[in-house]
C-alpha cells in the first residue's frame, strides 16, 4: 500500500509562526472546511457569515483546499441579482480521497474505505481464528490493501484504527483488551509499518461521537454521550465539539459500573457489572439457553425476533430496558443534549428503542437516538478516528502524487 499523506513543514527560510498564531490558523482553516461538509455547495461569502471569518480569510482557506484536493468549485454558478460576478459555491471533493477504516471487535475486525463525507464504499469482515495480535493486524492490512486494489484511482490519506477496551490515543496502543487478551499492543506503529500510512487509534465510543457529530445525528450539538453496548461496553462524552480523553484516554470505562440486582458473574472477580449484565456474550448465551439460537451472533437473535420468536423478542427488549437504565445513570451525571446509542436491538427494533427511552424516562428521552450509522457502524467508527484528525487540522495533511 503506497504512502499517500506527509507533513506540511515551513520551509527554512519562513519565520517559525508563534504557537497561538498556528493554533489560531488550524481553528480557522478547520472551521472552514467543516462548514464546507455541512453546508456545500456554499458560497465563500456565506462561510464568512457562518464563521466570523473575512471574506478575504475564506477565499484564501478555500485556494488551499482546493490545491490539496479537498473541495472544489460546484459546477453550476449563483448569480446574486443578475449582475456583476457570479458567486460560485464550493463542495467538498469527495471523489479523489480515501480513509482506511479498522474496528477490531472480539469475533472479527472489520476493514473498510471511506469517503471524506463519512461514506462506506466497501467494507469486509475478517474472522478471527485467533486473537494473537501481530496476526490480526496484519490480516488487516492485507484486507485495507485489497479493498484499495479494488478502487483504482482513490488516494488513501490514512487509516484509523478503533477498538474496545483500554485504547491510548496519544500512544496510539491498546493499552488493555482483557476479552482479547491484549495489553500493550503498539497499534500505530505495527500499522503504520505494514501500510506506509499515518494511523490513529481510538476507543470505539470515542470514534463514534466524533462520527456522530461530523456525519451523523449529533452534528450541531453543544454535548453529546455516547454509549456502546457489544461485547465490551463502554461509553465517550464531548462538549464543544471535544472529546473528553482523560490521562492515557483511560476516560469512559464504565465497565465495571455496578448493576442493581445484576447476578451475571464478571471476570473481574464481582458480580452484576454493566459489561457483564449487557454485554452480546451475555445475550448470546440467554438465547442459547432458551432455544431461540444456537450462536454467539446477536444478529441471530434480531432475525429471530423479526420471525416472530417471543422469546428473542423478550430478551431483546429486556436488554434495551436495562441499556435505558444504564443511560440514565450517566444523564445524571453528565446532562447533555444528544445520547446516541449503538446497541443491536435499540438500532433495528422500534420496540428496543421505546423500552430504553421508557427507562430513562421523563422529558430526557427525547434526547436520546440510536445511531446515525446502523448498517455500518463498526466501518464508522474506525473511519472518524482519523476523519477527525483531517477535520480539525486539514492543513496538515498533503496528499503526495496528486
Amino acid at each position: 500500500m503506497p504512502r499517500a499523506t506527509a507533513l506540511l513543514l515551513p520551509s527554512l527560510s519562513s519565520p517559525v509562526p508563534r504557537a497561538a498564531d498556528s493554533d489560531r490558523r488550524r481553528t480557522s482553516a478547520s472551521v472552514v472546511l467543516r462548514s464546507v461538509l455541512e453546508h456545500g455547495p456554499v458560497a465563500r461569502s456565506t462561510i464568512a457569515r457562518l464563521t466570523g471569518l473575512s471574506p478575504a480569510s475564506v477565499t484564501d482557506y478555500c485556494a488551499r483546499f482546493a490545491e490539496l484536493g479537498f473541495i472544489r468549485e460546484a459546477a453550476v454558478p449563483r448569480r446574486s441579482g443578475g449582475v456583476g460576478r457570479p458567486h460560485v459555491p464550493v463542495d467538498l471533493d469527495d471523489s479523489r480521497f480515501v480513509v482506511g477504516a479498522v474496528h477490531v471487535a472480539v469475533p472479527y475486525t472489520t476493514v473498510a474505505l471511506l469517503d471524506l463525507r463519512g461514506r462506506v464504499l466497501a467494507q469486509r469482515e475478517l474472522t478471527h481464528e485467533h486473537t494473537d495480535p501481530g496476526w490480526v493486524l496484519a490480516r488487516a492490512a492485507d484486507g485495507l490493501a485489497a479493498l484499495l486494489a479494488g478502487a483504482p484511482g482513490s488516494r488513501p490519506l490514512g487509516v484509523g484504527v478503533a477498538a474496545g477496551g483500554w485504547v491510548d490515543r496519544d500512544g496510539g496502543t491498546i493499552v488493555e483488551h482483557a476479552l482479547l487478551g491484549w495489553r500493550d499492543v503498539p497499534v500505530r506503529e505495527v500499522l503504520g509499518a505494514r501500510t506506509g500510512l499515518p494511523v490513529h487509534v481510538d476507543g470505539h465510543a470515542r470514534a463514534l461521537v466524533n462520527g456522530e457529530r461530523l456525519f451523523g445525528r449529533a452534528r450541531g450539538s453543544g454535548s453529546v454521550l455516547h454509549l456502546f453496548v457489544g461485547n465490551v461496553v463502554d461509553a465517550a462524552f464531548a462538549t464543544n465539539d471535544e472529546v473528553h480523553h482523560g490521562p492515557r484516554s483511560q476516560a469512559g470505562a464504565i465497565a465495571h459500573l455496578p448493576v442493581p440486582g445484576g447476578t451475571e458473574p464478571c471476570d473481574c472477580g464481582r458480580t452484576g457489572c454493566l459489561q457483564a449484565e449487557l454485554g452480546e456474550r451475555t445475550l448470546c448465551r440467554r438465547a442459547r439457553e432458551a432455544g431461540v439460537v444456537d450462536c454467539a451472533d446477536a444478529m441471530r437473535v434480531v432475525a429471530a425476533a423479526a420471525a416472530g420468536d417471543e422469546t428473542a423478542v423478550r430478551l431483546l427488549v429486556e436488554r434495551a430496558r436495562r441499556t435505558g437504565r444504564a443511560v440514565g445513570l450517566l444523564l445524571d451525571v453528565l446532562n447533555p443534549e444528544t445520547v446516541v446509542v449503538t446497541e443491536t436491538g435499540v438500532i433495528h427494533r422500534e420496540d428496543c428503542l421505546t423500552a430504553l427511552r421508557e427507562a430513562v424516562g421523563g422529558e430526557r428521552a427525547g434526547t436520546v437516538v440510536p445511531t446515525g450509522f446502523p448498517d455500518s457502524v463498526l466501518a464508522v467508527a474506525g473511519g472518524s478516528v482519523v476523519l477527525d484528525v483531517l477535520y480539525r487540522d486539514p492543513l496538515n495533511a498533503s496528499p503526495q502524487a496528486i
